[in-house]
This record gives C-alpha cells, structure tokens and sequence, in this order.
C-alpha cells in the first residue's frame, strides 16, 4: 500500500507587533517560554490572545426579554433541591479531617 503524500499546511499571512520592555520582563518571559517548551513569539502570542478573550468574554452582554430575565432570577433565587449527589458529598468527611 503506498503511502499519502503529506499535504503542506496552508500558512497564515503573519504581522509583526514590537515590544520594548525592560530587560528584566523579557528574561521571565523566555524562562516561562523554555519552561514550557515554547517560543517566545508563541508563548507570548498565546498569554495575550487568552487575555483578549478573557477581557471581550468580561464584557459580553446578554440582552433577553424581561419575562425571561425573571425566570433566570427566580433560578437563582431558589433553594438547590437536595439529591443523591449532594447527599453524598454531605454525608463525606473532608480530606482535612482525615488524619
């Protein structure tokens, strides 16, 4: 059986950006890059994208119909209804106490 030929993966167009920080900053980053087996560029790409989504998911806005605003409320208003799974976790004795 002969083998595929491997297909070379399309390449993204890149941009650059540039940075001036102090001397100090960039030696954690590329300890923190090594350390987790990365490059700069990527370790550094991949801290700031995780940040912006973090930053946009901070600031997203759920517009809803009153009524259904209400019946969210009133989700988390109400008491939690006890069942099988919590009363075990209940019934457990904590990690700490075990000694």
């Amino acid at each position: 059986m002969k083998a595929a030929a491997a297909t070379p993966a399309k390449r993204i167009p890149r941009e650059t950006l540039n940075l001036r920080i102090p001397a100090a900053e960039r030696g954690l980053i590329d300890r923190a890059a090594k350390s987790s087996g990365k490059t700069r560029t990527d370790f550094i790409l991949g801290a700031a994208r995780r940040a912006a989504e973090e930053e946009l998911l901070e600031r997203t806005l759920f517009v809803v119909k009153p009524a259904v605003y209400a019946k969210f409320l009133t989700m988390l208003d109400a008491r939690p209804q006890p069942n099988e799974r919590l009363r075990r976790t209940m019934r457990t004795a904590p990690p700490w106490s075990k000694a």
